[in-house]
């Protein structure tokens, strides 16, 4: 491909370009050249016949001559500009198979910083997402497989002993059992879930709706589960009636993730602040929770699918790591963003709506 595209842009910008100026040069020496040498042989009194051939028959010679050395010369120099400009071009071809092969590491080499260049950081930028996406997909893969085989475990290990009767069948082993097959259950409703939130744009449901009054109904919703740890919660709006168009219940999936994380890691005693604020080209909801604040390393992660800032944490204690993706998708289908703040002792996150 390169090799061809390579002579095309050869033959069609030099060709035509020698062509032309050898053309005129000699239709300039007949028409021109000679004329003004006949004025001259008349005004000497020099018979201009032969003489007049010999200049015509040495012009043309000269000016073949001096065509085929120019345009050696500017097919060498033309080449070699060609080749180094399309040299990124056969780069991102060869690395274009081997990420089809699976190799995500290779980049093109960027030396210029014209069109050519362009498309080059263009698609190193795109190897790039597509390696980050390639990881986060094993890496998902990787943290299903480990969420299954734990309460898979624990299940099969206590049907074998109670087939074995090893273990009596008591309602207390029973509830056990119970309890790890709801752990299954709600782990593949947190994925069907995260589905749905990927296929979320796509299905939204908009309305017009009071962003004041479905925080407060969400807080109210979850003031039990704050009091039964002593939380004290409080909200602030700037503008009880802003209004954003939105699903209602994508909406309220999102800040229920919200508040159930805020409720889970804010300590006994603490305090959860959800403030409504405008902001530049929308409405900032910000959820505030004192308590031990998310490291800086874990920070810029903290949305991705299955990640956890304590990897040693229990699944009843951490959950599985998906409410806050969830959230990053429900809110980037309505066009919004959102982001987190945090220190040692407090954290904040919040997601912006657009008006």
């Amino acid at each position: 491909m390169r090799n061809r595209l390579l002579w095309k842009l050869l033959l069609t910008n030099i060709l035509p370009v020698i062509g032309v100026i050898f053309l005129v040069v000699w239709l300039a020496v007949d028409k021109l050249a000679a004329k003004y040498f006949m004025e001259l042989m008349k005004i000497y009194d020099v018979s201009p016949n032969d003489i007049h051939q010999m200049f015509l028959t040495s012009i043309h010679q000269y000016l073949v001559w001096a065509s085929l050395a120019a345009l050696g010369l500017a097919f060498i120099l033309s080449f070699l500009l060609t080749r180094r400009v399309l040299r990124p071009l056969s780069q991102m071809t060869s690395i274009t198979k081997a990420m089809a092969a699976g190799n995500f590491s290779l980049r093109a080499e960027i030396t210029t910083s014209d069109e050519v260049g362009q498309l080059g950081i263009a698609f190193n930028n795109m190897a790039d997402r597509l390696g980050k996406i390639e990881q986060l997909r094993k890496t998902m893969v990787a943290d299903v497989a480990h969420e299954l085989r734990t309460p898979l475990t624990n299940l099969r290990g206590y049907l074998e002993a109670l087939n074995d009767g090893v273990i009596p069948p008591t309602p207390e082993t029973l509830r056990m059992l119970q309890q790890e097959n709801l752990r299954l259950v709600h782990l593949v409703d947190n994925l069907q879930q995260l589905a749905r939130a990927d296929a979320a744009k796509a299905y939204l449901k908009r309305e017009d709706i009071v962003l004041a009054d479905l925080v407060n109904q969400m807080v109210e919703l979850h003031r039990l589960n704050f009091q039964k740890k002593g939380i004290r919660v409080s909200t602030t709006c700037q503008d009880d009636q802003a209004r954003v168009s939105a699903d209602r219940d994508k909406l309220l999936q999102a800040m229920q993730n919200l508040l159930d994380n805020c409720c889970k890691y804010t300590p006994e005693n603490g305090r959860v602040e959800v403030a409504i604020s405008r902001v530049q080209g929308g409405l900032k909801v910000n959820f505030h929770n004192s308590g031990t604040g998310i490291a800086p390393g874990d920070l810029p992660f903290i949305f991705e699918r299955f990640f956890r800032a304590d990897r040693s944490r229990s699944r009843d204690a951490g959950g599985a790591g998906i409410g806050l993706a969830i959230t990053k998708e429900l809110i980037e289908a309505h066009g919004g963003s959102i982001g987190a703040e945090s220190s040692p002792d407090d954290t904040h996150v919040w997601f912006i709506l657009p008006l």
